[in-house]
């Protein structure tokens, strides 16, 4: 039956009105050759123009001084080109002044696009109404309007789903189902909607859609807002963006036939379950050994709980969020150039992070979850949950992800300047960080940690601040960036333990790394490690460049009891920068790794510190890790640990 239906359409003209479709107001009018009608003839030789030239194909303007001002509103369908776009807007306007003569306000619609002005202002307020334009096929689908109602339905609402959850607020698809010819359908909105009035236009769209259904093969649905269509062929450029399985209740039939095979049925499943049964028990049995033998079924299991949580997550956001994107896949693939190699900006312990560049021309950062990482979405769950709801200049921006089966996307902001190690670990780059910015860059991650403890809706512990994680922007502005190892406390909180220890080696506090309990302390312990890294340009892991102490905190707690502590400023700085001002800030970074907690100052302390100069500093007590020295043997490396006297005994040559 459906190959009966395909040949129909194509032997079959497909018999709607032809375009354009015009909405006239019975409003006020204008006069031949006056200031309104030159008003409207200037903007019909700019606004086509704009239209083609925005990434969008989307344009709005203003021309003239009241009360003959004109504003205009124009909008291309997204699959078609610039080109097409201007001759489409230009024409709409002399189909508009020949269908709605002298009209001050009138709507005209065409397949490619739409343009609608007025004499009132309803470009920024949405003022006016949509002004539908409904067209509906006159051929019938054979299937019950039952099914043609459930396959039309989870259609149209796919599609304007994924369309107001995207950056161009379009989208097209194509559903594919065994018992129901296949159905395309396009989806659009003024790009300057938020996704929530997005949705709400598609809500109407569809319900007027759906009034009057009666298992036509095509309807569509134009407004000034939105647009929405569907039919039994393609009608669009290009591959369809969603590809829609659905399962579609089965045609109703009459009874006599659904009697026959009742019979039918029932003498299968006698026979068939017990066959389909033994044969999936073996089939299991199989896979599950194979898996078993590949060490992989743990991941597969985690991955097959996360599909819910995957789900929460989304509604979650789409409610609470409507400046936060969701990015279709097929978006991201062209914004990334399907993840080239040339466009990837580094790996970490999440997975690839590539640079990617949407339609609209803004830069994006893409971080991609590495594919059944059981962990990796726990992290991904965090951040995304976590960014989304905070807003500091020194924190990096979220705008939006992607989830699409296994594929999990955060896509950030671009910061083209990389991270803070990229400057001051490289002797070629270090001297691009002269000292007052790198005042600037240490204030402005203090200011973001204080956000985090104190000023945010919410009590952050980042659990992972470290050179790496500090993206520089343009102006080489500092934004805490990587969230998904942070923890969230209530207010009443002061500390939390865990038995999954997780973070950077050398930037842990030691009542993490020993006993799994975190604090904002232990993120003022992070930043004090950083901020001596900052000031020495020196790693604190790097123990071969500080002599007999393992680490930089030993190293600079001896200069600082010999009183030489001039000695731990990087070459590049050392004559920039004010010894008083030097000593006040290797005072704070001491203070900031004391072995106790306690002993350690809030981030709302340190920036009072690093602010005033007229603050009395207290004298810092020896720092943790402060005596893991390195013991020259002739066969062994010996390193005496300070926090549980555990001793490590290493080779010493690599092999």
């Amino acid at each position: 039956m459906a190959m009966v239906i395909l040949l129909l359409l194509l032997v079959l003209p497909f018999a709607l009105a032809g375009p354009p479709w015009q909405v006239c107001s019975n409003g006020s009018k204008y006069a031949p050759n006056s200031a309104y009608l030159e008003n409207l003839t200037l903007l019909s030789s700019t606004l086509p123009k704009k239209a083609a030239s925005n990434a969008t194909l989307f344009a709005t303007d203003a021309v003239g001084v009241a009360p003959d001002t004109v504003f205009a509103v124009t909008l291309c369908r997204g699959d078609i080109n610039a080109s097409a776009c201007e001759g489409c807007v230009s024409s709409a306007f002399q189909e508009g002044q020949q269908l709605c003569p002298y009209s001050k306000d009138a709507t005209i619609y065409y397949d490619t696009c739409m343009l609608t002005f007025s004499n009132k202002n309803f470009v920024d307020t949405n003022v006016g109404g949509p002004n539908w334009n409904i067209q509906r096929s006159v051929l019938k689908f054979t299937a019950s309007a039952n099914s043609t109602r459930q396959m039309v339905s989870t259609l149209i609402n796919s599609t304007a789903q994924s369309a107001a959850n995207s950056s161009r607020r379009f989208w097209t698809s194509r559903l594919d189902d065994s018992s129901f010819p296949t159905m395309y359908c396009l989806t659009q909105c003024r790009p300057n909607l938020t996704a929530g009035d997005c949705a709400s236009c598609f809500r109407s769209a569809s319900q007027m859609m759906l009034q009057d259904l009666d298992r036509r093969v095509g309807c569509r649905v134009q407004g000034t807002w939105c647009s929405m269509r569907y039919e039994a062929n393609k009608f669009f450029q290009g591959d369809p963006m969603l590809l829609i399985a659905a399962s579609a209740a089965p045609p109703e039939v009459e009874k006599n036939v659904q009697q026959h095979r009742q019979k039918r049925v029932l003498l299968i499943i006698a026979v068939a379950v017990p066959l389909a049964s033994i044969l999936l028990c073996i089939i299991c049995s199989v896979v599950w050994m194979k898996r078993r033998r590949k060490g992989i079924i743990i991941i597969t299991s985690q991955a097959t709980t996360n599909r819910p949580e995957e789900d929460e997550l989304v509604w979650r956001l789409e409610e609470n969020s409507s400046e936060f994107t969701f990015f279709g896949f097929t978006e991201i693939l062209h914004a990334t150039c399907n993840f080239s190699i040339k466009n990837q900006l580094g790996r970490g312990g999440f997975g690839p992070v590539y640079k990617g560049l949407l339609p609209d021309g803004t830069e994006i950062a893409v971080k991609r979850l590495a594919s059944h990482s059981g962990q990796g979405f726990t992290e991904f769950k965090n951040e995304v949950q976590l960014i989304a709801k905070l807003q500091h200049n020194n924190l990096v921006k979220l705008m939006g992800c992607c989830i699409q089966s296994d594929e999990k996307l955060l896509v950030y902001e671009y910061l083209p300047n990389k991270s803070l190690d990229f400057f001051i670990f490289d002797g070629n780059r270090t001297t691009l960080v002269d000292w007052n910015k790198r005042r600037a860059i240490i204030e402005g991650i203090a200011q973001g940690l204080l956000y985090l403890h104190k000023h945010s809706r919410l009590r952050i512990i980042h659990r992972d601040l470290k050179a790496s994680n500090i993206l520089l922007d343009q102006d080489m502005n500092p934004k805490i960036a990587d969230f998904g190892l942070a923890k969230i406390c209530s207010s009443n909180e002061t500390q939390g333990s865990t038995n999954r220890i997780v973070g950077t080696h050398g930037y842990m506090s030691p009542e993490y790394a020993s006993e799994g309990i975190y604090s904002i302390k232990s993120d003022v312990f992070s930043f004090g490690v950083l901020l001596l890294e900052i000031l020495s340009g020196k790693m604190n892991s790097r123990h071969h460049e500080y002599g007999d102490f393992l680490n930089l905190l030993g190293y600079t707690w001896n200069l600082w009891e010999g009183g030489i502590w001039i000695d731990l400023l990087e070459v590049s700085i050392a004559n920039e920068i004010d010894k008083t001002e030097a000593k006040r800030y290797i005072n704070v970074a001491l203070m900031c790794v004391q072995e106790s907690a306690d002993d350690r100052p809030t981030m709302s302390d340190v920036v009072a510190m690093l602010d005033n100069e007229s603050v009395v500093l207290p004298e810092p007590n020896h720092p943790a890790y402060f005596n893991q020295r390195v013991i020259h043997e002739s066969a062994s490396l010996v390193v005496s640990c300070s926090t549980n006297d555990v001793t490590i005994t290493a080779e010493p040559h690599g092999r």
